[in-house]
């Protein structure tokens, strides 16, 4: 079975700061964002608002 990869955008606010990122793990990677579990560009703006994503059947899509 061949894994899932997600291409996501997260903002700060409306009009705010972007960020984008590409996981295997969908809920588990918004959850450490929400909470700041991992210092980085995320945390410090405070960019936690998913606002998109899709799905990629290859990281390099």
């Amino acid at each position: 079975m061949k894994e899932n990869f997600y291409v996501y955008i997260l903002a700060s606010q409306k009009r705010g700061t972007l960020y984008i990122g590409v996981t295997s793990k969908l809920a588990k990677r918004i959850y450490e964002h929400k909470n700041d579990v991992v210092e980085g560009f995320t945390k410090k703006y405070g960019v936690h608002r998913l606002v998109y994503y899709e799905v990629a059947q290859d990281a390099k899509a």
